[in-house]
């Protein structure tokens, strides 16, 4: 070894050493500090794991609570019959779980059908009847025919095409809210129909870099996309679900062209009033009349699959307002109608493409639903609630038209608050007004009418609709929930409004008479 490497030897293992001296006083220090510091972040890491095992525990006090007090409540009538105790109670636990958890809606129903069918409270043959309704045979042939209306891209090109011939933010506006009403026909879920919106949305932001336009969008297509559901009978579950309850308890129901007749109209002008809304508080005149440039498609002609589409669902459309010359129901039509779009060689999607498309877990919920809202019915329950309400209250006596029709408004327009499953909402509320009705020697059809135009209108809170979700979650630029507050804040009362004067000056005069 030379010199100058050994001096260079002893250098490294100078410096080596001091490193090693550097890294124990390091470890040394970290011993001494780091014990504290990381003592305290495993005490904080230990109090939220805590927390988060005991969670649970908050979480499920309120509806223990709750359902101690419906068991007790339901147990000490002596004048309710045995059935109609099973059926209260079960009905109860589901308004509760669905009120004051997070569990899937369609878990809750089932969960609860099958507790009502183990104790006796229904036969196991009417739990398998709600499977063979003609509302579930409908969705189904519903879900396919929105399948094929998403996957051929129809929806999406007919708007954009409509869309891209605005040349400001105020036009764009104004044709999003015409071409978005008519997809309630095409498309039953409004998560669906806020899918096939998305895309616009993005080609329509791409044309601006103005955040206070594009969360004005963010808002106003799933704006339009919900207070629209209410221009067709398939717009939604909830109006199935309604319209079936209807029948049940009066034999009535509203035909495919009648809810047109009724719906139509108060859609359109509502979702002209909440466009109007939107512009008005979330963008400035020099915003609106902002020129805006949109990127046009390339103008190619239908495809096959489009062409089969569009002509499959005009004859449908057709068949349904024609329901009483022809004789079919327009559950029948939409499953002819899906299997038309599933036929090989034919059809626009395979069957098992189309299957996928349907919303199983809101068909469960509905089958089940059916057989809560029966159990009700047949074991008198509904009608053990109506005249106990009635007896602790003077509302029987009331003679006033009026004030019975803001009640309903109110109580439907507000019913998202505490229950934020739309058809949910649909299953729990429907019977109760129905019977209210009665009582009150009301319109049934009315009453069913309005108070679900009311539990169409769930815009305060972004978790109230699927819709809301999709457009709040997106990346980028979108609204926030304190937006949506402030605009149902000034929506809410307009829709109220909006309900009184559709039926003082045109709801009356069309048969829905209170």
């Amino acid at each position: 070894m030379t010199k100058a490497s050994a001096s260079k030897s002893v250098s490294r293992q100078t410096e080596s050493d001091k490193a090693s001296l550097w890294s124990r006083f390091d470890t040394k220090r970290l011993q001494q500090v780091t014990p504290t510091a990381l003592g305290t972040q495993h005490q904080a890491a230990g109090k939220k794991t805590k927390k988060r095992k005991f969670r649970w525990v908050v979480d499920a006090v309120l509806p223990l609570a709750l359902t101690t007090i419906a068991s007790i409540a339901v147990l000490l009538p002596s004048s309710l019959p045995h059935p109609a105790r099973l059926a209260l109670f079960a009905f109860l636990l589901a308004a509760i779980l669905w009120s004051t958890t997070s569990i899937s809606a369609d878990y809750i129903a089932l969960f609860t059908m099958m507790l009502l069918v183990l104790v006796g409270g229904i036969s196991q043959e009417q739990l398998f009847d709600a499977l063979a309704s003609d509302v579930v045979w409908l969705m189904i042939g519903a879900f396919v025919l929105g399948g094929a209306v998403q996957k051929t891209g129809l929806a999406g090109r007919l708007t954009q095409l409509v869309v891209s011939r605005a040349k400001t933010v105020k036009g764009v506006f104004w044709l999003l809210v015409t071409v978005l009403i008519p997809m309630s026909f095409l498309i039953p879920s409004t998560s669906g129909r806020a899918a096939v919106a998305i895309p616009v949305f993005r080609s329509i932001t791409s044309a601006t870099s103005d955040r206070r336009i594009i969360r004005a969008l963010a808002l106003l297509m799933p704006t339009i996309i919900l207070v629209s559901t209410i221009v067709a009978l398939v717009g939604a579950g909830s109006h199935l679900i309604a319209n079936d309850l209807l029948q049940q308890i009066t034999k009535e129901r509203i035909s495919f062209t009648e809810w047109v007749i009724y719906g139509l109209p108060f859609g359109v002008v509502a979702s002209y009033a909440s466009c109007w809304v939107i512009m008005r508080l979330f963008l400035d005149q020099e915003r609106l009349n902002q020129e805006l440039h949109i990127p046009q498609g390339k103008g190619k002609p239908l495809s096959r699959s489009e062409g089969i589409t569009l002509i499959v669902v005009g004859i449908m459309i057709a068949l349904w307002l024609t329901e009483s010359w022809h004789g079919f129901e327009i559950a029948t039509v939409t499953v002819v109608g899906a299997l038309i779009l599933t036929l090989p060689g034919i059809g626009v999607l395979k069957w098992k493409e189309g299957l996928k498309s349907v919303s199983w877990n809101l068909v469960i919920f509905v089958g089940a639903a059916l057989v809560l809202g029966r159990a009700l019915i047949d074991s008198g329950a509904a009608q053990w609630i109506i005249d106990q309400l009635f007896t602790i209250s003077s509302i029987a006596s009331t003679n006033s038209r009026s004030l019975i029709l803001v009640s309903l408004a109110f109580i439907s327009l507000t019913s998202h608050i505490y229950m934020t499953s739309h058809t949910a909402r649909a299953a729990a509320l429907v019977p109760a007004l129905l019977y209210l009705g009665n009582s009150l020697q009301l319109n049934p059809v009315a009453v069913m009418f309005i108070s679900t135009v009311g539990m169409d209108y769930c815009l305060t809170f972004p978790v109230s609709s699927k819709a809301l979700l999709m457009f709040q979650e997106l990346e980028g630029e979108t609204y926030k929930p304190t937006d949506l507050l402030r605009l149902s804040s000034v929506l809410l009362p307009v829709h109220l409004g909006l309900m009184v004067l559709f039926y003082y000056s045109y709801w009356r005069w069309v048969g829905l008479t209170l």
